[in-house]
């Protein structure tokens, strides 16, 4: 469709998508097993590499709402999905060499310019190719909407500055209800209705009269899951406001963190909101119920890097997986803030980790940006297979999933142990 405006056929919430109360009388999380390290499932390496850019780095993952893939995002401003295969396949992993990757991406889509952030379109799922889009934003061009069954782009929400010229967002993510897109902007946001691609916006200023409000640019966007309405947004000026979604009424200001924010998420219950920062070794856990004071922080080595390091919280609810500069993943107990284990993703920083929607599975992306000296050897650009890669992997768990119903794919593999 590329610029032209539009009507775009999106659906909001499906009829047929069961309500929590449904979903919970035929399956039940699965409980992972972290006190014991999980398994390399896949691994992802070679395609991110190519001559012209040998120090190609990931830059973050994301899995599908639906869980029948993930989406990558690195350097050479390239996205690239990746579907998991059925379960009857069997595809070996070379855990000796990992100098081939699992199995090639499905689809590739190239933007023009360096990608800000990705979302997925919170109803997606392949089965429908209507819903099965996602957003992207890069640097110095529009919103973009991408088809994830074709590749092709299917939209984009353009805003415009004060001298009529394109500006970029920083973030994007979709409403709850799926009928907006939400952009954070240099002290505003902008909001596009989903049906309406083009130019026609929503503009609200995060600063108000005396300087009072949220200042910086809005660097992180995330929705309370429980339906409260409640919109948090993190800026590069170290503080994290929470709005209501509706009215967009400022309720508080959190400070405290020590960079940047660069990731917010709140809690499966909407109870409680995380936040991380570049530059910031500790994740902070507020409770947006008082919003007075810390509860408590999570370390992870990030205390050096600007890299923008995504963390995740497991489908239970009830642990918290982030990566760091040290190629670790930790785990962490939110119910006491404990750390609980930690295993090795990569040889270098770990700067995305993304659990499964709901099987026993996440995923981790790793790299950082190398500046090679001109004339020097050429050793910082023999990177190994699990330096700049994605991984997928396995956790062993204590559940059954066998009268759970999806589309074919690892069905009826319930018990104690691990996906294959």
């Amino acid at each position: 469709m590329g610029e032209e405006e539009e009507e775009v056929e999106v659906q909001s919430q499906p009829d047929d998508v069961p309500n929590s109360n449904e979903v919970e009388e035929y399956y039940s999380w699965p409980v992972l097993r972290f006190d014991v390290p999980p398994h390399r499932t896949y691994h992802f390496h070679r395609q991110f590499t190519t001559p012209t850019n040998p120090n190609n780095f990931l830059k973050a993952v994301k899995w599908s709402p639906d869980g029948s893939s993930f989406l990558t995002s690195s350097e050479d401003n390239t996205l690239r999905l990746f579907t998991l295969p059925a379960a009857d396949t069997v595809i070996p992993l070379n855990n000796a060499s990992d100098e081939q990757d699992s199995y090639a991406a499905s689809l590739v889509m190239s933007e023009g310019e360096s990608i800000h952030d990705f979302c997925w379109y919170p109803y997606m799922s392949a089965s429908d190719p209507v819903t099965n889009v996602f957003a992207t934003t890069t640097r110095d061009h529009p919103i973009h909407l991408w088809d994830a069954t074709s590749g092709q782009l299917r939209c984009t929400y353009r805003a415009y500055d004060a001298m009529d010229e394109i500006t970029a967002a920083f973030s994007v993510a979709f409403n709850p209800a799926g009928t907006k897109i939400f952009a954070g902007y240099n002290k505003c946001i902008r909001m596009f209705d989903l049906h309406r691609p083009g130019r026609d916006f929503e503009l609200h200023s995060t600063v108000k009269d005396k300087k009072e409000g949220q200042t910086g640019i809005i660097s992180a966007l995330a929705f309370s899951p429980s339906h409260t309405g409640m919109l948090a947004m993190g800026s590069y000026s170290q503080t994290t406001a929470i709005y209501r979604e509706d009215n967009m009424e400022l309720l508080y200001v959190l400070h405290g963190q020590e960079g940047g924010v660069t990731h917010v998420q709140f809690s499966r219950d909407g109870n409680y909101l995380y936040t991380g920062g570049r530059k910031d070794p500790y994740i902070l856990c507020w409770d947006v119920r008082k919003a007075v004071d810390c509860v408590y922080k999570l370390y992870r080595s990030a205390e050096n890097t600007n890299q923008r390091i995504l963390f995740d919280i497991d489908p239970s609810g009830q642990h918290l997986g982030t990566g760091g500069q040290d190629g670790s993943v930790h785990i962490y107990d939110l119910q006491t803030g404990q750390w609980v284990s930690s295993f090795e993703a990569a040889l270098d920083t770990v700067n995305g980790f993304s659990f499964h929607p709901f099987l026993p599975h996440a995923v981790s992306s790793s790299g950082h940006r190398r500046f090679v000296i001109p004339d020097d050897s050429n050793e910082d650009l023999c990177l190994r297979g699990r330096e700049n890669c994605v991984s997928v992997w396995s956790f062993y768990y204590d559940s059954k999933m066998d009268d759970f119903k999806d589309d074919g794919s690892f069905n009826n593999q319930a018990g104690n142990g691990s996906f294959d």
